[in-house]
């Protein structure tokens, strides 16, 4: 599990003065009309393939965050967490996993949700927000491992009524880390001289301009010591574990699916199928129920177009990169 990570902030220093556009540019117009209508055609493809999709599984309409949404028959629901634990919006974020289980709490033909995880964790404070939805979600909740389940991921995991693993599952991981970047040795070969002006000696502690002093380096250790004691609690509590027991296995290593069900980390090696029908035994079935995927409403297209400062609108996608390609042309950054 990581701390959000503290990087050297990069200043340039000096405007560059704008230079009269120079002739025989045309090709940049056309190089951004391109990518205007690949941006069309992908929106088009992108709506087909949901439209299909929609057609191909009635229960993928559950995904939108429409209120009429219903499903007919006892059902679980399955959440991915393919990813990163961060602060994006999907179902690897706090806000993300929250929308989908409350989607499912309030669905009662939703009887149980298992989690598909498949990552290498990420930052703590997600991961810490996660595993209270988790833990406080009323219906049983069954972790589905597939390569990956360590570190806030496994933290998350944990929480849940029973966790399978493939044999050759990565989990566990129990352990924080906190990087510090020192680029200062850099700076000096480059000639490079980096003055901060802090309001405390310690306020650029981590900027990556000069090395940490000792203080510093021992109150940051007292930070990771403090959040892995509670990564470490929050196991124990979750599997029902000594906190002693799973001290001793907080090495941040990973353990084989194989040994997370000996040591106690995991409860039994089991396929994606077998994950469904405890989720439907725990929910008191005595065979398998089927499945609706939940998914997050975020679109990596979209996002995209967020960061281009362009609206989900083709026709504003196609201004946007005009503008883009522009301001690159006049100050001379396409050629």
């Amino acid at each position: 599990m990581e701390t959000e990570n503290r990087n050297p902030y990069n200043e340039q220093y000096g405007v560059q003065q704008p230079v009269k556009a120079k002739s025989g540019k045309g090709w940049i117009v056309g190089i951004v009309v391109a990518l205007a209508i690949m941006v069309v055609c992908i929106v088009s493809v992108v709506s087909c393939s949901a439209a299909i999709g929609t057609i191909a599984n009635p229960f993928s309409s559950l995904a939108s965050s429409s209120p009429t949404v219903s499903i007919n028959s006892p059902s679980v629901a399955v959440i991915d967490i393919d990813g990163t634990i961060q602060y994006d919006g999907t179902s690897c974020s706090p806000e993300g996993l929250k929308d989908m289980l409350d989607r499912a709490a309030e669905n009662n033909n939703i009887k149980a949700v298992v989690l598909r995880v498949n990552s290498g964790g990420g930052v703590a404070t997600a991961g810490e927000e996660m595993t209270e939805y988790v833990k406080n979600f009323e219906k049983p909740i069954v972790v589905s491992s597939a390569a990956t389940n360590a570190s806030a991921a496994y933290e998350i995991s944990s929480q849940a009524d029973y966790i399978f693993v493939d044999k050759t599952t990565a989990i566990g991981s129990i352990g924080v880390i906190m990087q510090v970047t020192d680029l200062s040795g850099l700076y000096d070969k480059l000639g490079i001289n980096i003055d901060n002006i802090t309001s405390a000696n310690s306020k650029d502690a981590g900027g990556g301009s000069r090395p940490l002093t000792e203080e510093e380096r021992n109150w940051y250790q007292s930070m990771v010591d403090q959040i892995n004691d509670l990564f470490i609690q929050t196991v124990a509590d979750g599997r029902n574990m000594d906190e002693d027991e799973v001290r001793s296995l907080a090495t941040g290593l990973l353990f084989t699916g194989v040994d997370a069900v000996e040591n106690g980390l995991a409860d039994e090696i089991g396929l994606f199928e077998d994950a469904i029908s405890k989720a439907s035994e725990l929910a008191g079935f005595d065979h398998e129920l089927p499945t609706v995927s939940l998914e997050s409403d975020t679109s990596d297209l979209m996002e995209l177009l967020d960061m281009l400062g362009a609206s989900e609108k083709s026709n504003d996608s196609a201004v946007a990169l005009r503008a883009i390609a522009d301001r690159l042309e006049v100050n001379g950054a396409l050629g």
